[in-house]
């Protein structure tokens, strides 16, 4: 299975979800790689702040840090190379990188509801909610 590692600018704590002002883009994107994670990707999270020594001996990302400053950052590796940089990806993004398939789930046809009463019977006696 793929290895994804992401390279976080410096954060106060390693997920940066925390404090009384949380950006909601760092709660979502804790939450993809809990779930890409449960898929069974290998996740490894790297914090600047934290973790200086991972970004200095992972080459590519030493590269980007020296060509461009902490604006690249965060990184996504896949393997040894760059997925993405200087913003966090979706969810589905994440999981075509590694290689997952996100599955959707189909409305039934017309769209409606399940719990609608089957044609002819009395709305009344759906069965549901």
């Amino acid at each position: 299975m793929t290895t994804l590692r992401v390279f976080d600018p410096p954060m106060c704590c390693s997920s940066g979800v925390c404090g009384p002002a949380v950006d909601p883009d760092l709660a979502r994107f804790s939450a993809d790689l809990d779930w890409l994670a449960k898929q069974g990707v290998d996740v490894e999270r790297y914090n600047l702040a934290q973790q200086p020594a991972a970004f200095v001996t992972t080459a590519a990302v030493k590269e980007a840090l020296t060509a461009r400053g902490n604006d690249c950052l965060p990184i996504v590796l896949v393997g040894d190379r760059i997925a993405t940089e200087g913003t966090y990806p979706s969810r589905e993004t994440l999981a075509a990188l590694a290689g997952v398939v996100v599955r959707k789930l189909a409305l039934a046809p017309g769209g409606g509801s399940c719990c609608a009463p089957a044609p002819g019977k009395d709305p009344s006696k759906s069965g549901c909610c």
